[in-house]
Parts: C-alpha cells; sequence; structure tokens
C-alpha cells in the first residue's frame, strides 16, 4: 500500500494505493548439467543464447520463406493481435474512470403548468405556458484517494501484457507447427523416393527371374515372389502421396491459404534439412523469462494481485468533485446576460454502510483468484522445465537411434547386392532375394523416419525453449503495447 499527501482546493487530502503490491516472484533455476554431459552424438546441445531465428539454422530458403509468410498471414495470429488491441481499449476504459469528465448540454423545453395546482400561476401576470432556454457544462471527477481506480489501471496494464505475452505464444506455436509439418512433409517425399527407388529394384529383380525363367534356371514360384514385391512395393506409394497432400494443405492452412494453393510450390521434393552441429539452448536463468507461457502467468498473477486491491479499495468512500455552469432564460434573448448565469460546485461522498456482503464475498474471490494464479504460474514454470529436459533428451537419443539405423542401411545394401549375385549365379533361391530387399526397404524407411524425427524433435526444443515468437512483435509487440497502454506514440 503506497499514500501521498498534497493540498487540494485548499484542503490537505492523502491518496493510498490499498491493497497488495505486486512483486515478482521468485523462481529456483533448474539444473541441466544431466542433459548436456556426455553427449556423443553429430548435433550437440551446448550453452548460449537461443537463435530467435532457429529456422534459419536449418538452412532451408523454402522453409525460411514459409515462416516469414506465416508472420503476416497466419489467421490465429491476427486474432490475437485483435485481442492485444481489445485489452488496450479495455485499459483505456479503465483509466478513464480517475480523469475528469465533462459534459455540454442544451435544451429547450416548452412547459405548461396547471393553474389549479401550482403555485407558480398564483403569483400576479405568472403564465401557465412558458418555455426555458438552457445551455451549459456539467463535470465530475472522481478523486480515487484509496486507489480503486489505479488498481484497475494496474490490473488493466497487465491484461495487456498477457494479451501481448499470448499472441507471443500463438506465434511460437504457428511457427513449431509450421516448421514440423515441413519437416513431416520433407520425410514423406523421401519415403516416395525410396519406395520408387525399391520399385525400380522390383522391376529390375523381374526383369531378372523373366530371364532366368525363359532360359529353364527359373520356377513359377521364383516369378510369382518378384511379380508379389513389386505389386506390395508399388502400394505403398498412394497412401503416402496422400499424406503429402494432406501434410501440403496443413501448411496452406497456416499460412491461411486454401486447399492446394501450395501445391505447386512444396511438391518439388527436396530433402529433409539437415540440422545443425550445435544448438545453443540458453544460458541458466533464462528460460522461465524466455518463454511466453512463463511470461503471460505471471502477468496473470500481477492482474490477478491488482484486482484484489480493487476489492479491498470498494471498503473505502469514494469522493467526487461535482460541478455545473449553465445559463437559463425563459426568453431567448436574455439567454446569455449575467442574471441568467446558474453554477453549483461541491463534492459528494458514496460511503458504503451494508452490502449484504458483496464487499467481503468480492475480497475472498479476488484472493483465491490471487492464489490460484500464484499456484499456476509455478505449475507453468515447472511445466517448461520438463518440456525442456524432455525435449533435450528425445533429441539425443533420437541421434543415437540414426547411427544404430544407419549401419543397418549399409549392411542389408550389402546383403542385398551379394543375394541378387548369388541369385545369378543359381547359388540360392529368389526367395533369399526378396526377403533381403525387404529388410532393405525397412531399414531405408527406418532411415528416414529417423532423420525426420531428429528434426522434428530438434523443433521441439525450439519450441520448448522458447525461441521464435518474435515474429509477433510486429506491429504488436510487448514495447509497442505498453506505449499503446499508455497512450504514447
Amino acid at each position: 500500500m503506497a499514500c501521498l499527501s498534497g493540498p487540494m482546493l485548499g484542503i490537505g487530502l492523502t491518496s493510498c494505493t490499498l491493497g497488495p503490491d505486486y512483486q515478482s516472484p521468485e523462481v529456483r533455476e533448474e539444473s541441466r548439467r544431466s542433459a548436456l554431459d556426455g553427449e556423443s552424438v553429430p548435433s550437440r546441445t551446448v550453452a548460449g543464447a537461443v537463435d530467435i531465428v532457429w529456422w534459419k539454422s536449418f538452412r532451408d530458403s523454402e522453409l525460411s520463406s514459409l515462416v516469414e509468410r506465416l508472420a503476416a498471414q497466419n489467421l490465429d495470429l491476427k486474432t490475437a493481435a485483435e485481442r492485444v488491441v481489445q485489452s488496450v481499449a479495455q485499459r483505456r476504459v479503465a483509466a478513464a474512470q480517475g480523469l475528469p469528465h465533462i459534459e455540454g448540454l442544451s435544451s429547450n423545453t416548452y412547459n405548461r403548468v396547471s393553474p389549479n395546482a401550482d403555485l407558480f400561476v398564483l403569483l400576479p401576470g405568472a403564465s401557465v405556458e412558458n418555455a426555458l432556454f438552457r445551455d451549459g457544462l456539467t463535470s465530475s471527477w472522481e478523486l480515487d484517494l484509496f486507489g480503486r481506480v489505479r488498481r484497475a489501471v494496474e490490473a488493466a496494464d497487465a491484461s495487456t501484457l498477457a494479451a501481448v505475452e499470448k499472441r507471443h505464444g500463438v506465434a511460437l506455436a504457428a511457427v513449431a507447427e509450421l516448421a514440423q509439418s515441413y519437416m513431416l512433409l520433407r520425410g514423406t517425399q523421401d519415403r516416395l523416393g525410396i519406395a520408387k527407388r525399391n520399385l525400380r529394384l522390383t522391376e529390375e529383380n523381374v526383369e531378372l527371374v523373366n530371364v532366368r525363367f525363359r532360359n529353364g534356371v527359373a520356377t513359377t514360384l521364383d516369378m510369382a515372389q518378384a511379380r508379389a514385391q513389386q505389386a506390395t512395393i508399388a502400394a505403398t506409394l498412394p497412401p503416402l502421396r496422400a499424406r503429402e497432400a494432406e501434410l501440403i494443405n496443413a501448411i496452406g492452412l497456416l499460412l491461411g491459404e486454401a486447399p492446394r494453393a501450395l501445391e505447386a510450390e512444396l511438391r518439388r521434393s527436396r530433402i529433409i534439412p539437415r540440422v545443425p552441429r550445435k544448438v545453443p539452448i540458453g544460458l541458466p536463468g533464462t528460460l522461465v523469462r524466455r518463454r511466453p507461457d512463463v511470461r503471460e502467468a505471471e502477468a496473470r498473477l500481477h492482474e490477478a494481485t491488482a484486482q484484489t486491491g480493487v476489492a479491498v479499495a470498494n471498503f473505502y468512500p469514494d469522493v467526487t468533485l461535482n460541478g455545473s455552469a449553465s445559463v437559463e432564460s425563459f426568453h431567448l434573448s436574455n439567454l446569455f446576460t449575467p442574471n441568467s448565469t446558474v453554477f453549483a460546485v461541491g463534492p459528494s461522498i458514496s460511503i458504503p454502510i451494508f452490502e449484504g456482503g458483496q464487499l467481503r464475498g468480492t475480497l475472498a474471490l479476488r484472493e483465491s483468484q490471487q492464489r490460484e494464479a500464484a499456484v499456476f504460474f509455478q505449475e507453468t514454470v515447472l511445466r517448461a522445465w520438463k518440456e525442456v529436459d524432455d525435449a533435450l533428451t528425445d533429441y539425443r537419443e533420437a541421434q543415437r537411434r540414426r547411427i544404430d539405423v544407419g549401419r543397418s542401411v549399409t549392411e542389408n545394401q550389402s546383403a542385398l547386392q551379394a543375394a541378387r549375385q548369388r541369385y545369378s549365379e543359381g547359388a540360392t533361391n529368389f526367395l533369399d532375394v526378396t526377403a533381403t530387399q525387404a529388410l532393405l526397404l525397412q531399414s531405408e524407411n527406418d532411415l528416414s523416419d529417423s532423420d525426420t524425427q531428429i528434426a522434428t524433435d530438434l523443433v521441439n526444443l525450439y519450441r520448448a525453449l522458447g525461441g521464435g515468437w518474435q515474429i509477433a512483435d510486429i506491429p504488436y509487440g510487448a514495447d509497442s503495447a505498453r506505449r499503446q497502454a499508455a497512450g504514447t506514440p
């Protein structure tokens, strides 16, 4: 609670801001040593400032272009931006309660009174009918001696910042979703390429078996197995094409585009973007101040604390200065003469005496909401640490799996080459060829999935670290919102 004293209209008045003053909660920093130590993977996580434009680290121009368009075209971002505008407007409404209100009035009324009831007509020469002309100004100013309006403005400021952080969170989620969909798209296209390459191999196998069949050294069983393998691999293409179309439409939706609008652009198959060799994950103590959800939760706690102050101030009197000045006359010709002047000045005091428990109930509600906001802030911080730790673990383990899957592909390639050679020499049956190629296809698909998983896990790590929401700072960044809330350019 803060109090200020000063003369006002010749009377010494004291202005107090009642209720609890907000203090930023202390956050216990969590160690990330276990997540960083002992990494023997190609892409290492290191301490250092998180790259806020992390998508550029993939060195994929198409992905960078999509993110730039996302900032301007995403419909969720536009909705969140409008909510920031609404919060700024609500702040102005709250602040206006503490400013003087001045209204102009002008009226021209024609009256007739009853000669049987009105004492005015008993006067000599009085008329039962008259016109009254009136022009003037009225004013009122709530002095806010106990800080009800100031606390309301403080709550509105916090709500505005919460809306800004909410937009940051929407931006972060949209960028991450776009990047993950893009990685999945490239992974699907990579699997399409693998299936097509293996389909060409099966076509060569069919031709090899056909040649041997014509020479009398292959059986109808060999021919059936070769054709069955060809049909099996061909059957994997339609689902992959459908998945490709779905992902293209998903990216288009994020950019506010109609279905198939990006088909020509994104069907040009590219490799899965490679992850950088080093991934900075931030310095200790920066995570909870960088993630939008944590910052929003803190702003909501600030808002709840200020609303408690409003509830406390409602127990105290409201003092309002009232004033009016006008000219009144029955005749328009002398309306603006000195004798037509009317004015009134004086304070009014509203004192709550009995509210039926409404004020105490409201205070109990606001205090409970403040405690709930504090608990939610703690939960949000813990969830942030959990998400970062999980993302670090997933990223590290996905890379380790990729090393083993890569060895499997190399060995299966050698095995298939040997099996085909032995079959052409008549040293084995065709079943060995089909079985070996099936293993190769599976391992190649696993390798593609592993590369895709590494890329998507890295995107998820960047999302957990809270990087990338800065695209939402144009035009409604935190500083801009503060300036708008304060009414400054």
